[in-house]
């Protein structure tokens, strides 16, 4: 998927747009705790959201409404909705929030969402979800018209790490100084090999 973050066409030609995606995510409720205040009141970004119908190890306890499985689900279909509804200052007003907590409980929505429900989670559904991200990456790379198989970012890494690992011999065999980098690296390198 890193191979559509590009900054010029399949032709040299600089995009007016931003081309790729940033992929990251965490299972169940973690999300809540990690980064979607930022999806829900912060910047766009487009967010999938990946339910199991049939749970692996369903949990029922005494006097909980719902399975452990359930509870997560709910959570599934619910944050989506949050998405795309969001909330008003007038449907807070009618809910008799004060005043100065309205412009931080109101919410946009019209933040895009996909909701994708696999029947289990077993290794064809995992196969079928891989495969449907890799076609989205290639169309992706159609449409922008760029080349989603060359990786030139990845290429100059590689290149400097080169660099770095005979630095890196150089000094732990024959004592040498870090040098030709530049001061940040040093640093770095030269604390490394303390």
């Amino acid at each position: 998927m890193e191979s559509n973050g590009k900054g010029v066409s399949i032709d040299g030609v600089p995009l007016p747009y931003e081309a790729g995606e940033i992929d990251f995510g965490e299972p169940g409720t973690n999300g809540q705790h990690s980064f979607y205040q930022l999806i829900h009141q912060g910047r766009v970004i487009p967010c999938d959201f990946i339910g199991i119908v049939k749970s692996q190890q369903p949990v029922y306890l005494k006097g909980e409404v719902v399975s452990n499985h359930d509870e997560l689900m709910s959570n599934f279909f619910a944050q989506p909705d949050a998405l795309a509804y969001g909330k008003t200052a007038e449907q807070l007003l009618k809910e008799n929030v004060s005043q100065h907590l309205i412009p931080h409980k109101t919410f946009s929505g019209n933040r895009p969402s996909l909701s994708l429900l696999l029947p289990s989670l077993n290794a064809y559904n995992i196969g079928q979800l891989l495969a449907s991200y890799e076609h989205r990456v290639t169309v992706e790379g159609f449409v922008w018209g760029i080349n989603s198989f060359d990786q030139w970012g990845v290429e100059l890494g590689k290149s400097l790490a080169t660099q770095v690992r005979k630095q890196l011999n150089a000094s732990r065999t024959k004592s040498e100084p870090v040098e030709g980098f530049n001061f940040s690296t040093t640093t770095l390198l030269t604390r490394y090999l303390q």
